[in-house]
């Protein structure tokens, strides 16, 4: 059986990190031989969490096919969203808790996807269906990627599968997964030192949408107008994003963990058109308000896929 390389989603966060790790050792416990690797550096959040675990980072791969035959994807299935030679390799494996959209293969493959608010909670369960015992740093990965995408179990994406892999994955760990929590957040909202590049696109993803191509990018803080200070850079850095990529629009979501709101700053190509998807009209200062809303695959994608369908 050849090597698999394991991996998730370019710009990657907490959950296609944890993700990766968490599905190769599963594989390898099958007997398959794989090896976790990413699309990219982790963010703060992750290194946050890997740290805590005192776990080592996935090593960064910019193609595949220089490597192995056959991969095995996590957190996402689209295209534009996976390595760069990803047609030039066999996809054996899907686990994933997002949309189907532009994918397909020459021969059947395993496919996994369910309707979480994570992956790991995807893989929890199926650790618990082959009766595999996850170790204990790695229950921190995964327990921290739920966290994560889930927003502390407050994200409209929670599902009670998510909360019931949290109780089991922090008693593994042996942590207070709502202290530990909190703490791994805010490690993550710490943008004072990021660049206004990494702020926009550190955590983005990119989705065809009719004939066009929105960018989709999220940051996380604790306080809405220390984003918003760098506004005019903020955009800088969105359109000479959109100018060396073809992006027709650039959308940011700000959320504030706190209060579980997001500010949309929207730029490019029917940026009203955005702005009118969520019932608003766009500001003089390319933004909208959206209380409530902190999925951008729930709240946000949905509404844009609607708008220019």
């Amino acid at each position: 059986m050849s090597k698999e390389l394991v991996f998730g989603h370019q710009k990657p966060d907490t959950d296609t990190i944890a993700a990766a790790m968490a599905y190769s050792y599963y594989q390898n416990q099958l007997g398959y031989e794989t090896e976790a690797v990413a699309l990219g550096e982790p963010n703060d959040e992750t290194t946050f969490a890997l740290k805590a675990f005192d776990l080592a980072a996935p090593r960064v791969i910019k193609t595949a096919a220089n490597e192995v035959d056959s991969v095995m994807l996590v957190d996402h299935n689209e295209p534009q969203q996976s390595v760069a030679d990803i047609d030039q390799v066999a996809v054996s494996h899907v686990i994933d808790h997002h949309r189907i959209n532009g994918f397909n293969t020459a021969a059947p493959l395993y496919m996994n996807v369910r309707p979480y608010g994570c992956v790991s909670t995807v893989l929890y369960e199926m650790f618990n269906e082959k009766h595999i015992a996850i170790p204990a740093d790695l229950a921190g990965m995964m327990l921290s990627a739920i966290i994560s995408d889930t927003l502390l179990l407050k994200s409209p994406t929670t599902t009670d599968h998510d909360k019931e892999a949290v109780e089991g994955l922090a008693k593994l760990a042996g942590v207070d997964y709502e202290e530990y929590g909190l703490q791994m957040l805010k490690a993550g909202t710490n943008l004072a030192a990021k660049s206004d590049n990494d702020i926009v696109d550190g955590d983005a993803k990119s989705f065809e949408m009719g004939d066009l191509t929105l960018r989709i990018g999220q940051v996380n803080t604790v306080d809405l107008a220390d984003v918003f200070a760098r506004q005019a850079d903020l955009e800088k850095a969105m359109q000479a994003l959109m100018d060396a990529n073809g992006y027709d629009t650039f959308v940011l979501i700000v959320t504030n963990i706190l209060n579980s709101d997001s500010d949309l700053l929207i730029l490019g190509k029917d940026a009203a058109k955005v702005a009118q998807a969520f019932g608003k009209e766009l500001a003089a200062n390319n933004r909208i308000n959206l209380p409530g809303v902190v999925s951008r695959k729930k709240q946000v994608v949905p509404p844009l896929t609607a708008a220019f369908a």
